[in-house]
């Protein structure tokens, strides 16, 4: 069952069954083990799954997999190994074509989905890199780890002063564009679609025949979403949540590299090709840099609802994972279809760590707003689970986002959400626990939404409790309670 398909089986109280399959008493933390991790990295991973294995893939043909989100293993690292890993039987000649338009020796973002016959459809991706010449090809496997097979390729982009895949239509970077970052998904009805789209002319969808994976016919470029004149915008991920009703666009703005200030947000739709809006109720089709403008972020960081940045926790080790995050970003998701928990895969490098970047996965819950909130922790294998709010109330590092897109990462502050209701210190307001372990915090500036659930706490290897909330104006708050509920 593939990732899309999983989320079908899910019932719509996906929610209510996590918390009341795993839920403790209200008398403390739940008896949890400790986590045990085997890292790999795939840069900007898609999620597929295979039987009981949960498979990514990503850039320069890299793959691994896992059972529990927790341990991965890896089975491929690049184009260069992709032979030997049996992804491809010779990648070199079964992609000639593609590396040859794309003046490039290596894939991007790869995506892989499960048609309904059984096999699976890779759609890969080259670009040139310094400019948007890309094409975006589709190859098919009957297993998930290959031998994938190439079909053709589907999309092409950067055909300077030529005509584009819009009939008619010179190709203009700004307005037109680049084939690359592909994500395919099943919507409610069971219907393909494929969005894609990094930069350029910002992020694009089109219909896909289920039977063979290619485009309904006539579509061109497809139906633009966000994104133009070349704002960073990319790696798009459509997600149906069937409790909401919404089409989430998952997008990661800013730059990918350590001094990127790359990060996830997100959009919602009612229909797969939109229109996609924020919580302030914005219009995202007519979100980009302005005119004449190239990497303008200031033309976007008004818009979408930030999910993860860069942050780090003030009482972390001080290097790598533990500390925090540095450009988070480029998802994909993974419904469970035995328990409705939904799960957000990332890469992203790390503090004192330079380049260095490794898969990374947050377990992702609903707040009342119907908006996505992030475990404020890696999954170590928790659930949502009752807290009271004698356990909820102590001493959190609290981490308070922004929408600026920048290198520099906030730093969590110390707070207090006191019994009485108040909260004091480094961010100051109210708070109060409702039910299924919903929260609310209220400060001077804003209203945030959002659980409180399990974490683990590397630092000092022991659970406790983790806060995630998101404001009405799509800004996300996280705290990690002291580990001795002080």
């Amino acid at each position: 069952m593939n990732r899309t398909r999983a989320a079908a089986a899910a019932t719509l109280a996906t929610a209510t069954l996590a918390l009341s399959a795993c839920s403790a008493s209200s008398g403390g933390l739940p008896d949890l083990p400790a986590p045990s991790f085997d890292e790999v990295t795939v840069h900007d991973p898609s999620v597929v799954t295979a039987g009981d294995d949960i498979w990514v893939f990503g850039s320069h043909a890299a793959s691994a997999h896992t059972a529990d989100l927790m341990s991965w293993t890896q089975n491929s690292m690049s184009v260069a190994d992709a032979d030997a890993a049996g992804l491809f039987d010779d990648i070199r000649t079964e992609l000639a074509e593609t590396f040859a338009w794309a003046q490039s020796d290596t894939l991007w973002a790869a995506d892989v989905v499960e048609l309904p016959d059984g096999r699976y459809a890779m759609y890969y991706n080259a670009c040139e890199g310094s400019s948007a010449r890309s094409a975006l090809g589709i190859a098919i496997a009957d297993e998930v780890d290959g031998p994938y097979v190439n079909l053709q390729i589907l999309l092409k982009s950067g055909m300077w002063d030529e005509e584009s895949e819009n009939p008619g239509e010179v190709y203009d970077a700004t307005v037109h564009p680049n084939a690359v970052d592909p994500d395919a998904f099943y919507d409610e009805d069971g219907d393909l679609w494929m969005v894609y789209g990094s930069y350029s002319g910002g992020i694009f969808i089109l219909e896909m025949d289920e039977e063979t994976g290619l485009p309904l016919e006539g579509q061109g470029y497809g139906t633009h979403l966000v994104g133009g004149n070349h704002s960073r915008i990319e790696a798009p991920n459509i997600r149906f949540d069937e409790e909401t009703g919404y089409y989430y666009l998952f997008l990661s703005f800013g730059g990918l590299d350590a001094s990127g200030g790359y990060e996830v947000r997100v959009a919602r739709a009612e229909d797969p090709a939109g229109p996609y809006l924020d919580a302030e109720g914005n219009d995202m089709s007519a979100v980009a840099g302005a005119p004449g403008t190239v990497f303008d972020d200031a033309s976007i960081e008004p818009y979408g609802v930030k999910v993860i940045g860069g942050y780090e926790w003030a009482d972390g080790p001080g290097i790598g994972g533990d500390q925090g995050y540095v450009s988070p970003g480029h998802n994909t998701w993974y419904d469970d279809p035995e328990t409705g928990e939904s799960f957000l895969v990332f890469h992203s490098r790390f503090a004192s760590t330079e380049e260095i970047h490794e898969v990374r996965v947050h377990q992702m819950y609903m707040n009342a707003d119907g908006w996505p909130v992030l475990s404020p922790a890696r999954y170590a294998g928790e659930s949502l689970t009752e807290v009271s709010a004698e356990d909820a109330a102590g001493t959190y590092q609290v981490v308070l986002f922004d929408k600026v897109i920048s290198p520099l990462a906030p730093t969590s502050v110390e707070a207090t959400l006191a019994e009485d209701g108040t909260v004091s210190g480094g961010l100051e307001g109210t708070w109060e626990l409702g039910d299924d372990a919903a929260v609310t915090v209220t400060t001077a500036d804003a209203a945030f939404s959002g659980v409180i659930a399990p974490v683990w706490n590397p630092t000092a290897e022991a659970w406790t409790w983790g806060l995630t909330v998101s404001s009405a104006q799509g800004v996300p708050l996280w705290g990690r309670q002291d580990v001795t509920g002080a």
